[in-house]
């Protein structure tokens, strides 16, 4: 009986990927959210998911560490004391820096302060507990695989080809968090664990939903350099659509195939879109 642990499963990906996993009754599926309550009363009225009993969730806001703790001790009850897979996915993007260049900030030192202290708190730090915590209980499931849902703005050679300046403050902590698994997979590649970072690629969770006519402007601009870079790109894709290319991406990769320590898109290569 697999198990998963998901952060961030209250709703956009996080929450169809406990909708694709939970689909077999025989995965145990755990998710983390930050009001139980109210994704318990979401996941109630809707009418695939109200059935299903595989389905756990747990509250704990990822960047409380005695939260987290508490999580994976509630996991362990749950499993049994083991557990096959972690995906992080619980991150936030911040408004303030998604539309303008890095210098275009300058003149506001204290929200970039703000904004990177946020960023690396929920990205960077929180990751690191939450491996720490649930290594225990990898280390006895049988998949052994910790993913983290990162992104294609991390890759610097990307950025610097495309002059993709939107996002600078969100990319460096996914980049620094990429980096972080890298060095848990060095740690523990030994006894098996298939540590992978995972772009989604670009998808419709509501983001811009309350952009400025400019700021929509500014992201027309990017949306023609996801085209100039990619052909296929058509615009965002569906979460249904990112987690089920994902999810093949999770099964498919192995330290054998030399996955350890890699950053990957949703096509399970190095082109983001």
């Amino acid at each position: 009986m697999p198990s998963y642990f998901i952060t961030g499963a209250a709703r956009g990906i996080g929450y169809e990927f406990i909708r694709q996993y939970s689909s077999d009754p025989n995965n145990t599926v755990i998710g983390t959210v930050r009001d139980k309550a109210a994704t318990i009363k979401k996941i109630s009225e809707d009418a695939e998911l109200k059935s299903r009993s595989n389905i756990h969730i747990l509250e704990a806001d990822i960047t409380n560490y005695d939260a987290l703790k508490n999580a994976a001790a509630e996991t362990a009850t749950i499993t049994g004391g083991s557990l096959d897979y972690i995906i992080a996915n619980a991150g936030i993007v911040t408004m303030f820096d998604a539309y303008d260049p890095i210098g275009a900030l300058g003149d506001r030192p204290d929200e970039i302060t703000k904004t990177l202290r946020l960023l690396f708190e929920t990205h960077v730090i929180a990751n690191v507990h939450l491996f720490n915590l649930l290594m225990p209980l990898i280390l006895h499931g049988k998949a052994k695989k910790v993913i983290l849902i990162s992104s294609g703005f991390a890759d610097p050679v990307f950025t610097a080809e495309f002059d993709i300046t939107p996002g600078s403050l969100y990319a460096s902590t996914k980049a620094a968090a990429n980096m972080i698994v890298a060095k848990y997979s060095a740690q523990y590649k030994k006894d098996g664990v298939l540590f992978l970072a995972v772009c989604p690629g670009m998808v419709e969770v509501g983001h811009y939903k309350d952009a400025t006519p400019e700021q929509i402007a500014n992201v027309g601009g990017l949306v023609t350099k996801f085209k100039e870079y990619s052909t296929r790109f058509s615009g965002p894709i569906t979460p249904e659509e990112s987690v089920s290319a994902v999810r093949s991406v999770i099964a498919n990769a192995s330290i054998e195939k030399g996955n350890a320590g890699d950053f990957l898109s949703h096509f399970g290569t190095k082109t983001w879109l």
